[in-house]
């Protein structure tokens, strides 16, 4: 059997196994990457913008790769914006984190309902480890100059499964702990996120 038979083989049986067990995926070489997100509400998985966000998705995926979010969790809330994480632990401690990176909020990206953004202080570039989950359109995080009022939030990534998850968790009751407010009252656990390969 010659080698391009055998190739043509090879892919033929793929493309119906595929159909068959509507289990398998392929992914092209250039596919964005996949992030995979257990919660104590359910399950959800992330596509990071790598070519428009390469900074952003790289210093995501390092924390990821270390475990540094596993059992951190969801501490800010706030039901029609959007739900915050990344940083804090179930006391309110917050987690030693990497230096800050380059703010990317003009990327083109905007503050869709479902994106993933980086969480940061009122300095354009202070971005480490938190991130939040758009629960509506907000435009008003979008980049509009190079000003630090206008500067933006940078999209690194969207949820692309479990948004079922992603809108329980902005409707949790919350309140205020250890001087933070907007806290849910039943602590939301981010028990572990994988990359998807």
């Amino acid at each position: 059997m010659s080698c391009t038979l055998f190739r043509k083989l090879v892919v033929t049986f793929g493309f119906f196994a595929a159909l068959y067990t509507g289990s398998v995926h392929f992914r092209s070489a250039d596919a964005n990457p996949l992030v995979f997100m257990e919660t104590s509400k359910g399950n959800m998985t992330m596509e990071l913008f790598e070519e428009e966000a390469p900074i952003s998705v790289k210093n995501f995926l390092s924390y990821v790769s270390e475990g540094f979010y596993d059992n951190l969790i969801f501490h800010r809330v706030i039901p029609g914006f959007m739900i915050q994480g990344g940083g804090l632990d179930s006391e309110m401690r917050q987690k030693d984190n990497k230096p800050p990176i380059k703010n990317e909020a003009s990327n083109g990206y905007r503050n869709k309902k479902w994106t993933i953004a980086m969480a940061r202080t009122g300095m354009v570039d202070s971005a480490t480890s938190q991130f939040f989950i758009n629960l509506v359109n907000n435009d008003f995080l979008d980049h509009k100059n190079n000003t630090p009022q206008g500067f933006g939030y940078a999209v690194f990534g969207k949820v692309i499964e479990g948004m079922d998850v992603v809108e329980a968790i902005g409707k949790v009751e919350t309140g205020t702990k250890n001087g933070f407010s907007d806290v849910p009252v039943e602590t939301v656990f981010i028990k572990k996120m994988s990359v998807l390969e």
